[in-house]
């Protein structure tokens, strides 16, 4: 951590935020597929410490960052409960019948520690990019165009589309409509979920119109400044020693086993 620490301090302002955001999209990505395949405990432990180390060198809110967190493992709970009695080998509880196994106890925690270790820097290198910036790292990567483009009208109109389901809400509650477990109500929602994309549809249209009006034609130009720095090749050679490091003990994990 105190490694990562004084990288940040290096990139300028005291924060990770600082880096190169091409770097920092490259680094997530390869984090993750070492994570991924990786085995053993103690190894997955040490990505997790590493994870836990970036977030706090990105100076990312402990509350906000741990809640959701919390709400994807929530989410992976009764996957994880489920998968001890669904993965043959050494019963370690007989409950209703159904036997769980150490085997599958282990590669439960094994997923719970992967995710949280890949979300997290996810969440600390990447989701604190903004819109804009995230896109243009993405087509200086090469991206597809197309999906590049996705990503900015998807992340610039999903608060239109937000905004007009809340409109058509408050004119179905103006004319007394209540939610209820009746055919009415589940007929009410279909007629409100067909009539907003009904008018997204038209929006887009008249968004497309206004576009080639004013001499869209089909791309965007790309007006970043991005340019690699000394803390970023700093930060570049710390991702692949961690990377390495890793990959390392879990061999040698693998082969005391």
């Amino acid at each position: 951590m105190h490694i990562v620490d004084a990288l940040s301090d290096r990139a300028g302002h005291g924060s990770i935020r600082m880096l190169d955001p091409r770097l920092r999209i490259m680094a997530a990505a390869l984090f993750a597929l070492v994570v991924v395949s990786l085995s053993g405990l103690a190894t997955l432990f040490t990505a997790v410490g590493l994870a836990l180390s970036v977030m706090l060198a990105a100076r990312l809110p402990a509350g906000p960052t741990l809640r959701r967190m919390a709400a994807m493992d929530g989410f992976m709970l009764l996957i994880l409960v489920l998968l001890p009695f669904t993965v043959p080998g050494t019963p370690i509880v007989e409950w209703g019948g159904f036997t769980a196994s150490a085997e599958g106890l282990v590669k439960a925690v094994e997923i719970l520690l992967k995710a949280n270790a890949v979300v997290l820097v996810l969440l600390a290198l990447v989701g604190s990019l903004d819109a804009v910036t995230l896109g243009h790292a993405l087509a200086r990567l090469r991206m597809p165009a197309n999906l590049v483009q996705l990503l900015f009208f998807t992340v610039r109109y999903i608060g239109v589309i937000g905004e007009e389901y809340a409109r058509l809400r408050t004119a179905m509650r103006a004319r007394g409509f209540r939610p209820a477990n009746t055919l009415h109500t589940y007929r009410s929602i279909g007629y409100l979920v067909g009539m907003l994309l009904v008018h997204s549809l038209e929006r887009s249209e008249r968004i497309l119109a206004a576009m080639r009006c004013r001499g869209f034609q089909g791309r965007f130009h790309l007006l970043d400044d991005f340019a690699y720095g000394r803390a970023d090749a700093l930060f570049a050679g710390l991702t692949a020693v961690a990377c390495t490091g890793l990959l390392m003990m879990d061999l040698t994990y693998a082969a005391a086993v």
